[in-house]
């Protein structure tokens, strides 16, 4: 059995503020899922914060590429170091952000170590990019492309390691039927990489779907996989507390189902959590209902 590391990543630096003045609360969301005792629940060990530089645009205006690009190169490079060194020692990492971007540690540092995969269960498939969009600026909804090396070279090409990912490897899960026509969900289908949305997820099953993805997953090309989830995969009506609370997402039994042969495979080497916002959650409640889901995914059958 591998040891649970519990990592805190509070970056904020890949999401637009959410009003004028005002920086992102994504930052929060490990604090709200430690005071949901996360750490005690899974029998997990203590890995630290990776403590993220500050958020500050500058004079950043529409037109000039990712905003807070340096700072997030340099966080990037840092949770990598961090997180490459759990996998490297056999832990299992962890990983409670912040926002989407903090998928880029983890895809640098596995891309340090071998050929890996990814399974990222999200609502929107954050591929936005130059080549299909006029408003890149937000590392949050564009790291799946910057892992790809698709965008600016000082994100997509750190360490001389581009691309992080190969689109090959790539399975996502949970995009928003609403999405379907969405350049970015048609560019990803041309390239083949399995995109699976809500209702296309209840009509083969979660868990069963899950399951038969694990069978590329865990191909002896790759030398494991790792998941990202986003909160707002879920829907609003349990999971207001997100940037984009799209209608019509998953349920938590759903989710559960989907998460758990995911995360319990022997292959799959870590696990992020990102975007809920304890900022909107005052009553505290979507937090435990997410920490609820995450313990759950790992509880045995």
């Amino acid at each position: 059995m591998r040891n649970i590391v519990v990592v805190d990543a509070p970056s904020n630096l890949g999401l637009r503020p959410p009003a004028p003045g005002t920086v992102p609360g994504c930052y929060k969301l490990a604090g709200a899922l430690r005071e949901n005792r996360i750490v005690r629940r899974l029998g997990a060990r203590e890995g630290g914060v990776v403590v993220p530089p500050r958020y500050d645009l500058g004079d950043w205006r529409e037109g000039d590429g990712v905003f807070n690009a340096a700072a997030l190169a340099t966080y990037t490079r840092t949770l990598a170091d961090r997180i490459e060194r759990h996998v490297r020692a056999g832990d299992f990492p962890l990983v409670l952000g912040g926002d989407c971007s903090i998928q880029l540690g983890a895809s640098l540092a596995l891309r340090r170590i071998g050929r890996y995969g990814l399974a990222a269960v999200d609502a929107s498939p954050d591929f936005r990019h130059p080549g299909n969009s006029d408003r890149v600026g937000a590392a949050g909804g564009e790291e799946l492309a910057l892992a790809t090396g698709r965008g600016q070279e000082d994100l997509t090409d750190l360490e001389g390691r581009r691309p992080y990912l190969r689109e090959e490897d790539i399975r996502l899960f949970g995009i928003r039927d609403a999405f379907h026509d969405d350049p970015e969900v048609v560019e990803l289908r041309a390239l083949k990489v399995p995109t699976v949305t809500v209702s296309e997820l209840r009509a083969g099953g979660p868990a069963e779907t899950a399951a038969a993805t694990l069978a590329g997953l865990e191909s002896p090309a790759l030398d494991g996989f790792w998941v990202h989830l986003d909160a707002d995969v879920l829907d609003p009506t349990v999971m207001p507390a997100v940037d984009s609370p799209d209608p019509d997402g998953l349920l938590p039994d759903e989710l559960t189902a989907l998460l758990r042969p995911l995360v319990t495979s022997e292959r799959c080497v870590g696990l992020n959590i990102t975007i809920y916002d304890p900022d909107l959650d005052p009553a505290g409640t979507a937090g435990a209902l997410l920490t609820d889901l995450v313990v759950a995914a790992f509880a045995p059958l």
